[in-house]
């Protein structure tokens, strides 16, 4: 049986494909991603509590270098295979390079209930990934001559709302430890997997909603969404084993690297990008690679990942 939360994705999926009234509101849903996002980086942030080394740099740098990686990677792919415009191509590479935090709730889970080693760094796998896709892209994009929104891509990867809250929460974490947040532990922390099994359901109707009906125009995009994540996964596995991750880091790395964005790149490829369809981003990340990497991908991953340290 896969995890409790899994069951709630595939309930609003199914409410989703059955046309049915059920929907999260959206103040709902604003208020879960921020909750997630705030306490998956205070989680991290606790961990990281009195053991901060600076020798962890050494495995943080080559993980952000990942993120440079992995568009460069996806974008020759969209141009030439899937056969995408400049534009789109740049958008959906930034969404494959920077990563999903539900993807990264759910395999964390799947760590936790697991007992797999960890780093105390490996939270902050999301924060590096989740900045250097977006703003390569967006810079690459301009270089080839395309008219975008002024202003400084820096500043705007910087300040999107999964960056400030993935930051603020890793800073609140460490400096306070779980002594000072344990007046926060029973609403926020002990919550988590309720509010993750709620962002779920929404995630399962949203993913619902873009695949109905079905575009079947964009099957050369359908199929990269569904085949990318199974080669992503193993560059995140490759990469664990070069820098002699714990099997916990690596299934965490693997589940990033095969992941898509669709919380923060929209948001940053919509205000830079104004003629990507992101739509189509959303199709691919939302409608296709998520769902497959949480009911297919990860325990597939975790498969490889034990098999390989066993």
């Amino acid at each position: 049986m896969p995890d409790i939360v899994i069951a709630f994705f595939l309930l609003g999926l199914l409410a989703g494909l059955l046309k049915s009234d059920l929907k999260v509101p959206q103040p709902v849903y604003q208020t879960l991603s921020i909750l997630l996002m705030l306490i998956l980086g205070l989680k991290g942030g606790m961990t990281l509590h009195g053991k901060f080394e600076i020798g962890m740099l050494s495995t943080l740098v080559p993980v952000a270098g990942l993120g440079l990686l992995l568009p460069l990677l996806c974008y020759p792919v969209l141009r030439k295979l899937v056969l995408l415009t400049v534009d789109d191509a740049a958008s959906i590479a930034a969404h494959y390079g920077s990563v999903s935090a539900g993807t990264f709730a759910v395999v964390f889970t799947m760590v936790e209930q697991a007992r797999l080693p960890v780093n105390p760094e490996t939270t902050l796998y999301l924060v590096m990934l989740e900045l250097p896709a977006i703003v390569l892209m967006l810079w690459l994009h301009r270089k080839l001559g395309e008219q975008s929104e002024k202003g400084s891509i820096l500043r705007e990867a910087l300040t999107s709302r999964g960056v400030i809250l993935l930051g603020g929460g890793v800073l609140i974490g460490y400096f306070y430890g779980s002594t000072g947040l344990g007046s926060l532990a029973p609403v926020l922390l002990d919550g988590f997997k309720s509010i993750l099994a709620l962002f779920l359901l929404e995630m399962g109707l949203c993913t619902a909603k873009v695949c109905i009906p079905l575009p079947l125009q964009h099957w050369r995009l359908m199929m990269f969404a569904a085949l990318a994540p199974f080669a992503l996964a193993w560059i995140g596995i490759g990469t664990a084993l070069v820098l002699k991750l714990p099997a916990g880091s690596a299934l965490v790395l693997a589940g990033l690297t095969a992941s898509a964005s669709y919380i923060a790149a929209p948001a940053a490829i919509q205000a830079s990008i104004p003629k990507a369809n992101i739509g189509l981003a959303m199709l691919a990340a939302l409608g296709i690679t998520f769902p497959m990497n949480v009911l297919i991908g990860l325990p597939l991953y975790q498969q490889w990942i034990l098999s390989l340290y066993s």
